[in-house]
């Protein structure tokens, strides 16, 4: 399941689950539009996982967690720190950083 933020809060939810795996998209960001049903998919494959949209736009405090300059960017953190990040608009490779926190 993918968990869409609606309030600045990723720090919470981070720190409250062992992995997490962010989005970090906008609504006028095309990229980000392509990518999000793929993001869907890999969270029901990996239900251990914590999957989050973050809109790095409405939500600042979010955004430090990762460095996003372009979108979308993804990123992974593991036992509350940040693990790794990729600014891609390709399936394979935002496996190869889902899997790298399995």
């Amino acid at each position: 399941m993918v968990q869409e933020l609606d309030q600045d809060n990723l720090q919470s939810i981070v720190s409250e689950n062992d992995t997490v795996v962010v989005q970090y998209s906008a609504t006028w960001c095309g990229n980000c539009r392509i990518m999000k049903p793929k993001f869907k998919k890999l969270a029901t494959e990996n239900e251990n996982i914590t999957f989050v949209i973050a809109d790095a736009e409405k939500f600042p405090e979010s955004r430090k967690l990762a460095t996003v300059d372009n979108l979308p960017t993804f990123a992974t953190f593991k036992n509350g720190e940040f693990k790794n990040q990729v600014q891609t608009n390709k399936f394979d490779v935002l496996k190869e950083l889902v899997d790298e926190v399995i």
